[in-house]
């Protein structure tokens, strides 16, 4: 997996950021009165940035991909309830629709990042690194004499 730690993924630095924009955003008055929604959204907020650090914890990539499948799906609840909050005249439009842009815009890098983690041969730091592919090997060895010409 990239990185050392989930704290180094782009994907989780950005729903960290994220998080707190959510926070501040609750901190209106009127909409901390609507506890439901202030509460839903945080926890949905959190939990974006928490399935994303829990999968990347637990070294396997099934299990992360899992993980970032739930990390996407809080990230969409987000998105809705912004909706409601827009609706419900908590936020302007143009700060409602910035934070949808950017909630989708991490949904998106979390579903590619889930097809990089499916198409990868390896499959976590809990399990033996792959073989390589001996015939890749040949390749490689001819590819590079090719270049020497």
């Amino acid at each position: 997996m990239p990185g050392q730690s989930f704290e180094d993924l782009e994907i989780w630095q950005l729903a960290r950021s994220l998080t707190g924009k959510i926070y501040k955003l609750t901190a209106n008055e009127r909409f901390s009165k609507d506890f439901g929604l202030c509460s839903q959204i945080q926890r949905a907020s959190v939990s974006v940035m928490s399935n994303i650090a829990e999968g990347y914890e637990r070294g396997g990539n099934q299990e992360f991909i899992q993980f970032l499948a739930i990390a996407k799906g809080s990230c969409g609840e987000v998105r809705c309830q912004l909706y409601v909050a827009l609706d419900q005249g908590y936020v302007k439009r143009e700060h409602a629709d910035s934070l949808i842009d950017q909630h989708r815009k991490l949904s998106i890098m979390v579903h590619k990042f889930m097809e990089h983690l499916k198409g990868s041969r390896f499959k976590g730091p809990k399990y033996k690194e792959p073989k390589p592919d001996p015939k890749m090997a040949e390749f490689d060895a001819l590819l590079k004499e090719c270049m020497k010409k």
